[in-house]
């Protein structure tokens, strides 16, 4: 008998790593699958994200369709570019659909630590404890696209696709 990769569930907390990381995979599968039109990824440096596997990497590959737009928010990138080569590299591929952008210095707190789509989110209130809510509470749904907004509107461009040298 042959089972279908799980759904995200719907709604929630989830405390610790490995339920985290799990529900992340989960809803960039989901996302492929139903089509997803857009996607806000926000953390301040992505550090604990499965972006460096092979099976997320092929997760946003197939998500990634012509009018599909995807924002990634962080107060750094480095940790990214240096450890999670097979995101950079896709990321390359796909720049025309991704926003990179950088919080502002002063932003005190960085960023939040989410996945936003119009159809479900996921937001880590303890990083530490990696704990967190996720689902569709609509009421929820909406204050974290509200806290990912003020981010974003303290931000600039980050993350280039090349890098100028002479």
């Amino acid at each position: 008998m042959q089972t279908e990769a799980p759904a995200a569930p719907l709604n929630g907390p989830f405390s610790g790593r490995v339920q985290f990381v799990g529900l992340l995979r989960s809803a960039l599968e989901q996302s492929a699958r139903e089509g997803w039109p857009e996607l806000i990824l926000s953390d301040a440096t992505f550090e604990d994200w499965p972006l460096a596997e092979a099976a997320t990497v092929e997760s946003l590959q197939q998500w990634a369709k012509p009018g599909r737009r995807m924002v990634m928010l962080a107060a750094r990138f480095d940790r990214v570019q240096r450890d999670q080569p097979r995101f950079v590299a896709w990321r390359k591929a796909n720049s025309h659909l991704i926003d990179c952008r950088l919080c502002s210095a002063d932003a005190a707190d960085g960023p939040p630590s989410a996945l936003w789509s119009p159809k479900w989110f996921l937001q880590r209130t303890d990083l530490e404890a990696c704990a967190g809510v996720h689902g569709v509470d609509r009421r929820r749904w909406m204050a974290v696209r509200e806290a990912i907004g003020i981010s974003l509107r303290a931000s600039r461009p980050g993350f280039p696709v090349t890098t100028l040298g002479l």
